[in-house]
């Protein structure tokens, strides 16, 4: 096997777990070696990925590619199955560059250093498995597996409430993952052929009736991971708690787990069960958007506030999954991306804030901007990217599934103008609300707690050089969209004529 025809997905998933064995040998120093051993297996892995998509992807073919199938557990009829497709490959791509600027952000962290990028690194490993499984058991395990790193993670470097917090964190995703494993087994096993292939489930024909039981399953499943109302309310808790560097990887890459497997398992592998729930999603998407955007207005906590934010966001992912037409789809997809960019910076801003003030309630705070100007100006701009402003990336995702489901020609115009008129009400309220919290954190006196405790330490290259690296694809994305639009339209077309043929 020479270099040209390594199974390089493997590798890309392997990577960071097998490499986070080798960190309880290192010298531990403070935590200076485990850190850049972290940050340097992190950057590899992510140049594997990029050369691995430069060499051997296809932009326009919507079909698998760089398949990698071995019997893994025969007894189990358990195949080590990868594949990427339009779905799953800016995805990973964007796993690996939010991860490895997620471990960048957690320099400052010093407690058990080594037990902590351990944990980073298996997360990794975890989440970029999601994507590009095509067994679904292999699916359920890598989904489960990325489950324990959070949990500790919270528990081990949250905040006072962090065990409240990775309690309620591990109940509902831990939970919710049961009807993942019940759904996937009775895909399996219906039929004459028992097979846990993705791609030969997607060819089975189910009776209608079971159509709908799986699929209630798997949206309970991934409308959790994706923050849905009702099932939502681990979020704020989790994103109040965990420290930000994790927060950076809930919002930046967990959520889109959830919008994912939506599209990949529920819209393209159940299409007539997914007609008949649509309407529903886009109902939910107007509650998550409008809820959301009001519930952040009272949140006296900087992190809850933005997790609101990220909730309300989803519900646009929602909308253009239920709108059935290539531009709703489309967009949501592009909000998923765009989002895991916006969302890693807020959070990430949030957390220099506080290793600042040591202070994360609003009214502690007040006219910081004086002395952090770099921060405040950096928090202005990803704040803009995350209302939506033209020319950075929040704006297309948001335009392109409002005209998606404008468009769609599978709804009554009534019902249309219902979901259209309440999804363009969120989008004037997510601007109030966040220049709301501009305002308390930067603007105004100096009558915050904060500013008679402490003289304030504006940000350094380590933080600016990431806050810029986030920003470079916020604008290129909003500049010219179709580099990110042409690595999944192809695919999500097809989803869309799959599914549209079933109408």
């Amino acid at each position: 096997m020479t270099f040209f025809h390594l199974p390089w997905l493997t590798i890309i998933v392997l990577f960071p777990v097998l490499a986070a064995f080798i960190i309880p040998f290192l010298p531990d120093n403070n935590g200076k070696v485990v850190r850049w051993y972290a940050l340097g297996v992190c950057l590899l892995d992510f140049i594997f990925i990029i050369y691995t998509f430069s060499s051997y992807y296809s932009f326009t073919s919507p079909s698998l590619q760089l398949v990698e199938d071995f019997s893994w557990i025969p007894s189990l009829s358990l195949h080590w199955s990868l594949g990427v497709d339009g779905l799953s490959m800016p995805l990973i791509l964007l796993t690996g560059f939010i991860t490895t600027l997620a471990t960048l952000s957690a320099w400052p962290i010093t407690k058990n250093s080594k037990l902590f990028y351990i944990l980073m690194l298996t997360m990794y490993s975890g989440q970029i498995g999601v994507f590009a499984s095509q067994d679904i058991l292999l699916f359920f395990f890598m989904w489960e597996l990325e489950l324990i790193p959070v949990y500790l993670l919270l528990n081990l470097w949250g905040g006072k409430k962090r065990l409240y917090a990775g309690t309620k964190f591990i109940l509902y995703t831990a939970l919710a993952s049961i009807f993942i494993l019940i759904g996937g087994l009775a895909m399996a096993f219906y039929g004459d052929t028992v097979t846990f292939n993705m791609s030969e489930l997607a060819q089975k024909q189910y009776p209608f009736n079971l159509e709908i039981l799986i699929y209630l399953g798997f949206l309970i499943a991934y409308g959790v991971k994706l923050s849905a109302f009702p099932v939502h309310t681990w979020l704020p808790d989790t994103h109040g708690e965990a420290h930000y560097s994790t927060c950076m990887l809930l919002a930046g890459i967990l959520l889109k787990m959830g919008g994912y497997a939506l599209i990949r398992i529920n819209m393209d592998m159940l299409p007539n069960a997914h007609i008949y729930f649509a309407p529903l999603l886009a109902i939910i998407g107007v509650i998550n958007i409008i809820y959301a955007a009001l519930t952040s207005f009272a949140q006296r906590n900087l992190k809850r506030k933005i997790a609101y934010s990220s909730v309300s966001h989803m519900g646009f992912v929602l909308i253009g999954i239920s709108s059935l037409t290539n531009s709703g789809l489309s967009g949501a997809m592009l909000q998923m991306i765009s989002h895991g960019l916006i969302g890693a910076g807020l959070f990430f801003l949030a957390g220099s804030t506080y290793d600042r003030t040591r202070t994360l309630i609003l009214e502690d705070l007040g006219g910081i901007a004086v002395q952090m100007p770099k921060i405040f100006a950096m928090f202005t701009a990803v704040s803009m990217a995350s209302l939506a402003l033209p020319g950075m990336s929040g704006f297309l995702s948001e335009l392109m599934i409002f005209l998606g489901f404008v468009t769609s020609d599978v709804y009554s115009p009534i019902f249309i103008f219902i979901i259209t008129f309440f999804e363009a009400v969120g989008i004037i309220l997510t601007p109030i609300y966040l220049l709301s919290m501009l305002r308390q954190v930067f603007y105004g006196s100096k009558t915050g707690q904060v500013q008679h405790l402490r003289k304030l330490v504006d940000a350094g290259p380590r933080e600016i050089f990431i806050v810029s690296c986030l920003m470079i694809p916020m604008l290129g994305i909003g500049i010219y969209p179709q580099v990110v639009t042409q690595t999944y339209e192809s695919r999500t077309n097809s989803v869309i004529e799959h599914i549209r043929s079933q109408i």
